[in-house]
């Protein structure tokens, strides 16, 4: 059964830090072995030249997956980021982004994860990340 957004949500609250909380993640959509988030445009967020700064993607990747992998194990368990790559393709100025994580393995102790960042208004690729988890529990 797949994870209503409404629990996702309470993933987010009950188990991320204040500072990653302030980001304003929202979960968009869920799937067996994916999630969608969305990372409201804020000028808090840009950096010098008004483009949304590369640690917010990067956060925003590393939250997703933790959802998605979430969904596909059907439940929030401890787990923690082994290996995130991060590939920048253009600036996302105004705009929010939808980060897409879909889980591509899930192991007894790894799970693997591809993460897509799109600006909401144009539609255009941002960035791209994989993501590699060891599973705690």
């Amino acid at each position: 059964m797949t994870m209503t957004t409404a629990e996702a949500d309470k993933i987010l609250a009950d188990n991320f830090a204040p500072w990653v909380l302030a980001l304003g993640l929202t979960v968009q959509r869920l799937g067996d072995d994916r999630a969608m988030l969305r990372l409201p445009w804020s000028d808090g967020l840009a950096r010098e030249g008004g483009a949304l700064s590369g640690q917010a993607l990067m956060a925003a990747a590393d939250t997703a997956t933790v959802i998605a992998v979430s969904a596909a194990r059907g439940g929030y368990g401890p787990m923690t980021t082994v290996q995130q790559s991060t590939s920048f393709q253009r600036a996302v100025v105004g705009s929010d982004v939808l980060i897409e994580a879909v889980v591509t393995r899930l192991g007894r102790r790894t799970a693997f994860a591809d993460i897509t960042m799109t600006a909401a208004k144009s539609g255009e690729l941002a960035a791209k990340a994989s993501t590699v988890y060891a599973l705690l529990g």
